[in-house]
């Protein structure tokens, strides 16, 4: 298990500018924890697996 230090908004992570205009204009600014913790995995190329509650905002 790996623990990452959480990024309190989705434009603190190294994303790409589209991604993240689409992200603000879905309204969405804060990641839920199971995405703040995978996403800079995901950044480093890192292979994922990640199991989280139904409804914990994994998408």
């Amino acid at each position: 298990m790996f623990f990452v230090e959480v990024a309190p908004v989705f434009s603190e992570f190294a994303l790409h500018e589209r991604l993240l205009k689409a992200v603000a204009e879905l309204k969405f600014v804060e990641p839920t924890p199971v995405q703040a913790a995978a996403i800079p995995l995901a950044l480093q190329g890192r292979d994922l697996r990640v199991t989280a509650q139904t409804g914990s905002g994994k998408t």
